[in-house]
Protein backbone atom coordinates (compact mmCIF):
# COMPACT_ATOMS: atom_id res chain seq x y z
CA UNK A 1 0.00 0.00 0.00
CA UNK A 2 1.41 3.46 -0.90
CA UNK A 3 2.45 5.70 1.96
CA UNK A 4 -0.01 8.40 3.02
CA UNK A 5 1.14 12.00 3.26
CA UNK A 6 0.31 14.77 5.69
CA UNK A 7 1.38 18.28 4.66
CA UNK A 8 2.03 21.24 6.96
CA UNK A 9 2.04 24.59 5.18
CA UNK A 10 0.14 27.64 4.13
CA UNK A 11 -2.26 26.39 1.48
CA UNK A 12 -4.89 27.70 -0.95
CA UNK A 13 -7.04 29.73 -0.79
CA UNK A 14 -4.07 31.56 0.76
CA UNK A 15 -2.17 33.12 -2.15
CA UNK A 16 1.58 32.93 -1.65
CA UNK A 17 4.48 31.01 -3.15
CA UNK A 18 4.59 28.54 -0.26
CA UNK A 19 0.89 27.73 -0.59
CA UNK A 20 1.20 27.25 -4.35
CA UNK A 21 4.21 24.98 -3.91
CA UNK A 22 2.54 22.86 -1.24
CA UNK A 23 -0.66 22.54 -3.26
CA UNK A 24 1.24 21.32 -6.34
CA UNK A 25 3.40 18.88 -4.39
CA UNK A 26 0.41 17.47 -2.51
CA UNK A 27 -1.57 17.09 -5.73
CA UNK A 28 1.20 15.15 -7.46
CA UNK A 29 2.02 12.92 -4.49
CA UNK A 30 -1.64 11.92 -4.18
CA UNK A 31 -2.57 11.89 -7.88
CA UNK A 32 -2.67 8.09 -7.96
CA UNK A 33 -5.25 7.92 -5.17
CA UNK A 34 -2.71 7.89 -2.33
CA UNK A 35 -4.26 9.24 0.85
CA UNK A 36 -3.19 12.74 1.81
CA UNK A 37 -4.28 15.68 3.91
CA UNK A 38 -3.14 19.21 4.62
CA UNK A 39 -2.70 20.92 7.97
CA UNK A 40 -3.15 24.50 6.83
CA UNK A 41 -1.27 27.26 8.63
CA UNK A 42 -2.93 30.69 8.72
CA UNK A 43 -2.25 33.97 10.46
CA UNK A 44 -5.79 33.99 11.81
CA UNK A 45 -7.00 36.79 9.53
CA UNK A 46 -7.91 34.50 6.63
CA UNK A 47 -11.53 33.42 7.00
CA UNK A 48 -11.83 31.91 3.52
CA UNK A 49 -13.31 28.44 3.39
CA UNK A 50 -10.65 25.72 3.45
CA UNK A 51 -10.44 23.28 0.53
CA UNK A 52 -11.54 19.67 0.87
CA UNK A 53 -7.96 18.43 1.20
CA UNK A 54 -7.47 20.40 4.44
CA UNK A 55 -7.86 18.16 7.50
CA UNK A 56 -6.94 20.73 10.16
CA UNK A 57 -6.21 24.46 10.40
CA UNK A 58 -3.47 25.82 12.65
CA UNK A 59 -4.16 29.47 13.38
CA UNK A 60 -1.25 31.56 14.59
CA UNK A 61 -3.67 33.16 17.06
CA UNK A 62 -4.37 29.87 18.82
CA UNK A 63 -2.23 29.21 21.90
CA UNK A 64 -0.28 25.92 21.65
CA UNK A 65 -1.95 25.33 18.28
CA UNK A 66 0.95 23.07 17.37
CA UNK A 67 -0.46 20.27 19.54
CA UNK A 68 -3.59 19.42 17.51
CA UNK A 69 -1.62 20.14 14.33
CA UNK A 70 0.93 17.47 15.32
CA UNK A 71 -1.86 15.04 16.16
CA UNK A 72 -3.41 15.55 12.71
CA UNK A 73 -0.07 14.91 10.97
CA UNK A 74 0.53 11.76 13.02
CA UNK A 75 -2.48 10.19 11.28
CA UNK A 76 -0.34 9.85 8.13
CA UNK A 77 2.68 7.72 7.26
CA UNK A 78 4.90 10.70 6.41
CA UNK A 79 4.70 14.40 7.30
CA UNK A 80 5.94 16.91 4.70
CA UNK A 81 6.60 20.24 6.42
CA UNK A 82 7.20 23.46 4.50
CA UNK A 83 9.47 25.91 6.31
CA UNK A 84 9.76 29.63 5.75
CA UNK A 85 10.42 32.35 8.32
CA UNK A 86 7.24 34.22 9.18
CA UNK A 87 4.87 31.30 8.61
CA UNK A 88 4.71 29.72 12.06
CA UNK A 89 3.93 31.51 15.33
CA UNK A 90 6.50 32.31 17.97
CA UNK A 91 9.76 34.23 17.65
CA UNK A 92 11.22 33.38 14.22
CA UNK A 93 8.57 30.68 13.88
CA UNK A 94 9.91 28.66 16.79
CA UNK A 95 6.51 27.07 17.54
CA UNK A 96 7.18 24.59 14.74
CA UNK A 97 9.89 23.00 16.93
CA UNK A 98 7.63 21.37 19.55
CA UNK A 99 5.41 20.17 16.69
CA UNK A 100 8.32 18.43 14.96
CA UNK A 101 9.40 16.85 18.24
CA UNK A 102 5.85 15.60 18.91
CA UNK A 103 5.63 13.81 15.57
CA UNK A 104 5.66 10.03 15.72
CA UNK A 105 5.58 9.75 11.94
CA UNK A 106 8.74 10.39 9.85
CA UNK A 107 9.10 13.97 8.66
CA UNK A 108 10.52 15.69 5.59
CA UNK A 109 11.16 19.40 6.12
CA UNK A 110 11.42 21.51 2.96
CA UNK A 111 13.52 24.64 3.46
CA UNK A 112 12.42 27.53 1.26
CA UNK A 113 14.95 29.96 2.74
CA UNK A 114 18.45 29.43 4.11
CA UNK A 115 19.89 32.76 5.24
CA UNK A 116 23.59 33.46 4.82
CA UNK A 117 23.59 35.86 7.78
CA UNK A 118 20.83 34.72 10.15
CA UNK A 119 20.24 36.26 13.54
CA UNK A 120 21.34 34.05 16.44
CA UNK A 121 17.74 32.98 17.04
CA UNK A 122 17.10 32.26 13.35
CA UNK A 123 20.24 30.12 13.27
CA UNK A 124 19.22 28.26 16.43
CA UNK A 125 15.68 27.62 15.18
CA UNK A 126 16.85 26.27 11.83
CA UNK A 127 19.49 24.04 13.41
CA UNK A 128 16.86 22.61 15.75
CA UNK A 129 14.48 22.05 12.84
CA UNK A 130 17.12 20.04 10.99
CA UNK A 131 17.90 18.08 14.15
CA UNK A 132 14.24 17.18 14.67
CA UNK A 133 13.50 16.31 11.04
CA UNK A 134 13.85 12.86 9.56
CA UNK A 135 15.08 14.39 6.30
CA UNK A 136 15.61 17.90 4.98
CA UNK A 137 15.14 19.11 1.40
CA UNK A 138 16.77 22.17 -0.11
CA UNK A 139 15.86 23.16 -3.65
CA UNK A 140 19.32 24.19 -4.81
CA UNK A 141 22.90 23.10 -4.27
CA UNK A 142 23.59 26.65 -3.10
CA UNK A 143 21.11 26.30 -0.25
CA UNK A 144 22.54 22.92 0.76
CA UNK A 145 26.08 24.26 0.80
CA UNK A 146 25.00 27.35 2.75
CA UNK A 147 23.27 25.13 5.31
CA UNK A 148 26.24 22.82 5.76
CA UNK A 149 28.83 25.59 6.00
CA UNK A 150 26.91 28.14 8.05
CA UNK A 151 24.91 25.95 10.45
CA UNK A 152 25.59 23.02 12.75
CA UNK A 153 23.65 20.29 10.94
CA UNK A 154 24.02 16.67 9.84
CA UNK A 155 24.85 16.79 6.09
CA UNK A 156 23.57 13.24 5.64
CA UNK A 157 20.03 14.47 6.29
CA UNK A 158 20.04 16.97 3.43
CA UNK A 159 18.77 16.14 -0.07
CA UNK A 160 18.54 18.55 -3.00
CA UNK A 161 15.27 18.34 -4.94
CA UNK A 162 14.45 21.20 -7.32
CA UNK A 163 11.34 23.34 -7.10
CA UNK A 164 8.72 21.84 -9.41
CA UNK A 165 7.37 23.40 -12.60
CA UNK A 166 3.93 22.93 -14.08
CA UNK A 167 3.25 20.63 -17.02
CA UNK A 168 1.73 21.72 -20.29
CA UNK A 169 4.07 24.61 -21.07
CA UNK A 170 4.99 23.07 -24.42
CA UNK A 171 1.69 23.85 -26.13
CA UNK A 172 1.95 26.46 -28.91
CA UNK A 173 0.86 30.03 -28.22
CA UNK A 174 0.31 32.96 -30.54
CA UNK A 175 3.38 35.17 -30.68
CA UNK A 176 2.99 38.91 -30.15
CA UNK A 177 3.89 41.49 -32.76
CA UNK A 178 6.18 43.36 -30.36
CA UNK A 179 8.89 41.87 -28.12
CA UNK A 180 7.20 40.84 -24.89
CA UNK A 181 8.92 41.18 -21.52
CA UNK A 182 7.39 39.50 -18.48
CA UNK A 183 7.70 39.51 -14.71
CA UNK A 184 5.18 37.74 -12.50
CA UNK A 185 4.60 36.79 -8.88
CA UNK A 186 3.36 38.55 -5.76
CA UNK A 187 4.29 42.22 -5.92
CA UNK A 188 6.14 44.23 -3.29
CA UNK A 189 9.31 46.18 -2.58
CA UNK A 190 12.39 44.17 -3.48
CA UNK A 191 10.79 42.79 -6.64
CA UNK A 192 12.86 45.30 -8.61
CA UNK A 193 10.16 46.28 -11.10
CA UNK A 194 11.39 49.88 -10.94
CA UNK A 195 14.71 48.80 -12.49
CA UNK A 196 12.88 46.97 -15.28
CA UNK A 197 10.81 50.09 -16.02
CA UNK A 198 14.00 52.14 -16.29
CA UNK A 199 15.45 49.47 -18.60
CA UNK A 200 12.27 49.56 -20.71
CA UNK A 201 12.71 53.31 -21.17
CA UNK A 202 16.18 52.62 -22.62
CA UNK A 203 14.68 50.23 -25.17
CA UNK A 204 12.15 52.57 -26.75
CA UNK A 205 14.43 53.12 -29.76
CA UNK A 206 13.83 49.54 -30.89
CA UNK A 207 11.37 49.04 -33.74
CA UNK A 208 9.04 47.64 -32.66
CA UNK A 209 9.58 48.72 -29.04
CA UNK A 210 8.98 46.06 -26.36
CA UNK A 211 5.95 45.76 -24.14
CA UNK A 212 6.20 44.70 -20.51
CA UNK A 213 3.69 42.67 -18.51
CA UNK A 214 3.79 42.75 -14.70
CA UNK A 215 1.45 39.99 -13.51
CA UNK A 216 0.48 39.31 -9.93
CA UNK A 217 -1.33 40.73 -6.95
CA UNK A 218 0.33 42.73 -4.22
CA UNK A 219 1.74 40.44 -1.53
CA UNK A 220 -0.92 40.10 1.21
CA UNK A 221 1.48 41.09 4.00
CA UNK A 222 2.66 44.12 2.01
CA UNK A 223 -0.95 45.08 1.32
CA UNK A 224 -1.81 44.79 5.01
CA UNK A 225 1.07 47.02 6.13
CA UNK A 226 1.48 49.47 3.25
CA UNK A 227 -1.51 49.10 0.98
CA UNK A 228 -0.73 49.42 -2.73
CA UNK A 229 1.91 52.12 -2.30
CA UNK A 230 4.55 50.14 -4.20
CA UNK A 231 2.27 49.48 -7.18
CA UNK A 232 1.24 53.15 -7.22
CA UNK A 233 4.89 54.20 -7.22
CA UNK A 234 5.48 51.99 -10.27
CA UNK A 235 2.59 53.60 -12.15
CA UNK A 236 4.01 57.03 -11.33
CA UNK A 237 7.52 56.03 -12.39
CA UNK A 238 6.28 54.60 -15.67
CA UNK A 239 4.46 57.84 -16.42
CA UNK A 240 7.56 59.93 -15.67
CA UNK A 241 9.69 57.71 -17.89
CA UNK A 242 7.18 57.83 -20.74
CA UNK A 243 6.61 54.06 -20.85
CA UNK A 244 3.25 53.77 -19.10
CA UNK A 245 1.60 52.93 -22.43
CA UNK A 246 3.92 49.92 -22.83
CA UNK A 247 3.31 48.37 -19.42
CA UNK A 248 0.41 46.02 -18.70
CA UNK A 249 -0.26 45.43 -14.99
CA UNK A 250 -2.35 42.32 -14.36
CA UNK A 251 -3.19 42.27 -10.62
CA UNK A 252 -4.67 38.78 -10.67
CA UNK A 253 -3.72 35.39 -9.30
CA UNK A 254 -3.43 33.24 -12.42
CA UNK A 255 -4.24 29.54 -12.60
CA UNK A 256 -1.77 27.14 -14.21
CA UNK A 257 -3.33 27.32 -17.68
CA UNK A 258 -3.46 31.12 -17.79
CA UNK A 259 0.04 31.45 -16.34
CA UNK A 260 1.41 28.89 -18.79
CA UNK A 261 -0.03 30.78 -21.76
CA UNK A 262 1.34 34.07 -20.45
CA UNK A 263 4.84 32.66 -19.94
CA UNK A 264 4.92 31.08 -23.40
CA UNK A 265 3.94 34.43 -24.93
CA UNK A 266 7.05 36.08 -23.46
CA UNK A 267 10.27 36.67 -25.35
CA UNK A 268 12.19 37.44 -22.15
CA UNK A 269 11.37 36.78 -18.48
CA UNK A 270 12.85 39.60 -16.42
CA UNK A 271 13.75 38.94 -12.76
CA UNK A 272 15.34 42.19 -11.52
CA UNK A 273 15.14 41.22 -7.84
CA UNK A 274 17.00 43.26 -5.23
CA UNK A 275 17.57 40.18 -3.05
CA UNK A 276 21.02 38.72 -2.62
CA UNK A 277 19.65 35.94 -0.39
CA UNK A 278 17.06 34.16 -2.52
CA UNK A 279 18.12 30.53 -2.86
CA UNK A 280 14.79 29.35 -4.27
CA UNK A 281 12.65 30.97 -6.97
CA UNK A 282 9.60 29.19 -8.32
CA UNK A 283 9.24 31.90 -10.97
CA UNK A 284 12.76 31.19 -12.23
CA UNK A 285 12.05 27.44 -12.39
CA UNK A 286 8.81 27.97 -14.32
CA UNK A 287 10.54 30.24 -16.84
CA UNK A 288 13.43 27.83 -17.40
CA UNK A 289 11.11 24.82 -17.70
CA UNK A 290 9.05 26.72 -20.28
CA UNK A 291 12.18 27.41 -22.35
CA UNK A 292 11.91 31.22 -22.19
CA UNK A 293 15.19 33.17 -21.97
CA UNK A 294 15.71 34.87 -18.61
CA UNK A 295 17.49 38.06 -17.63
CA UNK A 296 18.04 38.15 -13.88
CA UNK A 297 20.05 39.80 -11.17
CA UNK A 298 22.57 37.47 -9.49
CA UNK A 299 20.51 36.21 -6.58
CA UNK A 300 21.83 32.77 -5.55
CA UNK A 301 19.29 30.60 -7.38
CA UNK A 302 19.77 32.58 -10.60
CA UNK A 303 23.55 32.27 -10.38
CA UNK A 304 23.26 28.51 -9.95
CA UNK A 305 20.75 27.93 -12.72
CA UNK A 306 21.64 30.57 -15.32
CA UNK A 307 25.44 30.60 -15.30
CA UNK A 308 26.32 29.06 -18.70
CA UNK A 309 22.62 28.22 -18.87
CA UNK A 310 19.34 29.54 -20.30
CA UNK A 311 19.71 33.20 -19.40
CA UNK A 312 21.86 36.23 -18.73
CA UNK A 313 22.89 37.71 -15.37
CA UNK A 314 23.14 41.46 -14.77
CA UNK A 315 24.20 43.47 -11.71
CA UNK A 316 21.63 44.48 -9.10
CA UNK A 317 19.93 47.85 -9.56
CA UNK A 318 21.57 48.50 -12.92
CA UNK A 319 18.93 49.38 -15.54
CA UNK A 320 21.58 50.07 -18.19
CA UNK A 321 22.95 46.53 -17.92
CA UNK A 322 19.41 45.16 -17.75
CA UNK A 323 18.45 46.97 -20.96
CA UNK A 324 21.63 45.84 -22.71
CA UNK A 325 20.95 42.15 -21.89
CA UNK A 326 17.32 42.39 -23.03
CA UNK A 327 18.38 44.17 -26.22
CA UNK A 328 20.82 41.36 -26.99
CA UNK A 329 18.17 38.68 -26.63
CA UNK A 330 15.55 40.39 -28.80
CA UNK A 331 17.96 41.59 -31.53
CA UNK A 332 21.00 39.31 -31.68
CA UNK A 333 20.41 36.55 -34.25
CA UNK A 334 20.27 33.09 -32.73
CA UNK A 335 20.81 34.17 -29.11
CA UNK A 336 17.25 33.65 -27.89
CA UNK A 337 17.03 30.23 -29.54
CA UNK A 338 20.43 29.27 -28.17
CA UNK A 339 19.46 30.23 -24.62
CA UNK A 340 16.12 28.42 -24.90
CA UNK A 341 17.90 25.32 -26.21
CA UNK A 342 19.95 25.10 -23.03
CA UNK A 343 16.81 24.26 -21.05
CA UNK A 344 16.13 21.00 -22.88
CA UNK A 345 18.57 18.80 -20.91
CA UNK A 346 17.14 19.93 -17.55
CA UNK A 347 13.48 20.76 -18.23
CA UNK A 348 12.15 17.22 -17.72
CA UNK A 349 13.75 16.99 -14.27
CA UNK A 350 12.03 20.23 -13.23
CA UNK A 351 8.48 19.06 -14.04
CA UNK A 352 6.28 18.28 -11.06
CA UNK A 353 5.88 14.55 -11.84
CA UNK A 354 9.68 14.06 -11.72
CA UNK A 355 10.01 16.22 -8.60
CA UNK A 356 7.18 14.39 -6.81
CA UNK A 357 8.78 11.05 -7.66
CA UNK A 358 11.93 12.13 -5.80
CA UNK A 359 9.90 13.12 -2.75
CA UNK A 360 8.13 9.77 -2.90
CA UNK A 361 11.46 7.92 -3.01
CA UNK A 362 12.75 9.94 -0.03
CA UNK A 363 9.59 9.19 1.93
CA UNK A 364 9.92 5.48 1.20
CA UNK A 365 13.53 5.57 2.44
CA UNK A 366 12.42 7.15 5.72
CA UNK A 367 9.70 4.57 6.23
CA UNK A 368 12.05 1.69 5.41
CA UNK A 369 14.68 3.05 7.82
CA UNK A 370 12.34 3.01 10.79
CA UNK A 371 13.20 0.32 13.34
CA UNK A 372 10.45 -2.28 13.21
CA UNK A 373 8.61 -2.81 16.48
CA UNK A 374 9.28 -6.12 18.23
CA UNK A 375 6.10 -8.09 18.82
CA UNK A 376 5.46 -9.62 22.28
CA UNK A 377 5.61 -13.12 20.81
CA UNK A 378 9.14 -12.61 19.55
CA UNK A 379 10.47 -10.63 22.55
Amino acid sequence: MPASYGFLSTHPPTQCGLATFNSALAAHLTADGTRGGVVRVTDGSDDQRARADVVHTWSARTAVGWQPAAAALNAFDVAVVQHEYGIYPGADGQDVLPLLRRLTTPSIVVLHTVLSQPSPRQKFVLEQIVAAAGAVVTMTDTARERLIVGYVVDPAKITVIPHGAADGFDAPVERRARPHLLTWGLLGPGKGIEWALRALARLQDLDPAPTYTVAGRTHPKVLELHGDAYRSSLHQLGARLGVAHAVDYQPAYLDDAALGALIRSADVVVLPYDSREQVTSGVLIEAVAAGVPVVATPFPHAVELLTDGPGLLVPHRDPTALAKAIRRIVTEPGLAAGLAGRTQPIAADLRWPAVAARYRALAEQLIAARTPEVSPASA
